[in-house]
Order: structure tokens, then C-alpha cells, then sequence
């Protein structure tokens, strides 16, 4: 067992246990995507438990209800027992506070998701300054992946194998509408 300090005086305290380290990576996930995927299997590597925390959306139009988007979230990571899937409504800071978080993970494609992401970090580190925000930058070659643009190519017949993982382009493909 690891022994811990004490905020005060930086000893070690014979009496502390470990605390759990709890994160949570907050999205909509229509649909989880290979590079949301990457991302949550990382940072599973990085805590105790990863709470994957499905929005309910109420601002956007999406594809999936939210049980069907937590479904594909779930069977996506039914190989990793320490990912959760919970849906959320409202502010992430508090889901943070509820679940005992230590940190929010956000992913990060490009310099556009950074300004976006730094500017959030500030504004929820005020609200709860002792959650961390973590950035975690998929692969390389799955940068270029948003849910928006799976979805679009989804619906117009491209090919979205090399984006999604194979049960969601299946799901994918059973929600498309039929040509006429």
C-alpha cells in the first residue's frame, strides 16, 4: 500500500490510504468514434476508474437517442472494466463533484479543440478548483475524426470503417435513411 502525504507538512501519514483517482471524459458521442476511443482507452490507463459521461444533448440534434449512444459507448468498452458509462445533464463540474472526480479529460485535435478546451479548463477550474483538466491528443492519423463528419459521411454512404469501430458502423448504417 502506498503511503501518503499530508497537505500541511508533506510527511508521509501512517493512517491515509490511497484515494481513488476518478476522471471523467464528458461527450455526446454521436457516435464514439476511433479516436474517442483511443482516448478513453489512454486515459483508463492513467486512473483507477474512468467515468464516461454521455450528455444528454438537449442543445444539439442527434443521430442516436442517448440510450443508443450510451449502448455503443458501453459495448465499445465492454473489454475495460475500469470504464463507466453514465449519462449527465447539466454541468460537468458537478457530475465532477458528485462522483468524488480528481480530473476531466478532454481530447485535443488541433490548435481549434485547444482554445476551445484551455478556455473551459479555466472556467470549470473556477468553479471547482480541485479538478484537474487533463488533455489527452488522439494518434496521429485519427486527428481528423469528429462525430459531425462521421455522421455526415455515414448518412451520405461513404465509407466510415477506418473511424468508427465495427459495431458502430453497423448501428450507423442500420439509421441510415433508405434512397429512394
Amino acid at each position: 500500500m502506498r503511503r501518503m502525504s499530508t497537505p500541511a507538512t508533506g510527511s508521509p501519514s501512517a493512517n491515509a490510504l490511497p484515494q481513488r483517482r476518478l476522471a471523467v471524459y464528458s461527450g455526446t458521442f454521436d457516435p464514439v468514434t476511433l479516436g474517442h476511443e483511443d482516448v478513453i482507452r489512454r486515459a483508463a490507463g492513467l486512473f483507477d476508474e474512468l467515468v464516461v459521461a454521455v450528455a444528454v444533448a438537449h442543445h444539439k440534434k442527434t443521430r442516436f437517442t442517448l440510450d443508443e449512444r450510451m449502448a455503443l459507448v458501453a459495448h465499445t468498452f465492454r473489454d475495460c472494466p475500469t470504464v463507466r458509462v453514465l449519462p449527465f445533464q447539466g454541468l460537468i463540474m458537478d457530475l465532477c463533484r458528485d462522483l468524488g472526480a480528481c480530473a476531466v479529460v478532454r481530447g485535443i485535435r488541433n490548435m481549434t479543440d485547444f482554445d476551445y478546451e484551455a478556455q473551459m479548463a479555466a472556467m470549470n477550474r473556477k468553479l471547482l478548483p480541485g479538478v484537474e483538466t487533463v488533455f489527452l491528443l488522439p494518434q496521429a492519423e485519427l486527428q481528423c475524426i469528429s462525430s459531425t463528419l462521421v455522421r455526415e459521411i455515414a448518412m451520405l454512404g461513404g465509407d466510415v470503417s477506418t473511424m468508427v469501430s465495427p459495431h458502430v458502423q453497423q448501428q450507423l448504417q442500420a439509421v441510415r435513411p433508405q434512397q429512394a
